[in-house]
C-alpha cells in the first residue's frame, strides 16, 4: 500500500471521526466484506459528567475519562491522590518509541506539555500518537512496549504542574 493509500485512508477515518462528533455518537461500527472498523469515543462520559457539576477543578482535561455520578470504571489499579491518568483512545498495540532501536518517548520523570507524544498506538496499520493533553510530570508508566491496549486502558499516570 503507498503512501497515497495511506493518507486516504486516514482521511476517511478523520470524516468518519467527524461524522461521529456533528452527530454527538459515542460508537461507530462499519463493516465491509471482510474488513472492518470500530471507533469509540471517550467524550461519552465527559458529557455525562458535566451535566453532573463541576470536577475538582472545574476542568476535566482531554483524555482523562470521567465517568458519570455512581459508575466507577476499572482500574488496574489505584491511583495516588492528584494524579492524571492518559487513557488510550483507542483498540491497537502500543508502542513506547518511534522505532524499535530508539528510545522511549518518556520515562518515569519526564516532563510533558499537552503536544508531548507519550507513545505510539498501531491499529489497522495506522500509527496513530498519543499526546499527553496536560502539561506535568509522568509519575507511573502501566504498559509495555508492543503490549496490546484496550480502548479506555490508563497508559500513564502523571502528577499535573504544581502538584508535585
Amino acid at each position: 500500500m503507498g503512501q497515497k493509500d495511506k493518507d486516504k485512508e486516514a482521511e476517511k477515518i478523520r470524516q468518519l471521526i467527524a461524522i461521529m462528533k456533528e452527530n454527538d455518537l459515542v460508537e461507530l461500527e462499519i463493516k465491509h466484506g471482510e474488513d472492518k472498523i470500530l471507533l469509540k469515543r471517550a467524550q461519552a462520559f465527559a458529557s455525562a459528567a458535566q451535566l453532573a457539576g463541576p470536577v475538582a477543578g472545574g476542568v476535566v482535561p482531554a483524555g482523562v475519562t470521567v465517568p458519570p455520578p455512581g459508575v466507577e470504571l476499572p482500574r488496574q489499579d489505584k491511583p495516588a491522590e492528584n494524579l492524571v491518568e492518559i487513557t488510550s483512545p483507542l483498540v491497537g498495540t502500543f508502542y513506547a518509541a518511534p522505532s524499535p532501536d530508539s528510545e522511549p518517548f518518556v520515562d518515569i520523570g519526564t516532563h510533558v506539555e499537552p503536544q508531548t507524544v507519550v507513545g505510539i498506538i498501531e491499529a489497522m496499520k495506522v500509527m496513530n500518537e498519543i499526546k499527553a493533553e496536560t502539561r506535568g510530570t509522568i509519575k507511573e508508566i502501566l504498559v509495555k512496549n508492543g503490549e496490546a491496549v484496550e480502548y479506555g486502558q490508563v497508559l500513564f499516570r502523571l502528577s499535573p504542574e504544581g502538584c508535585g
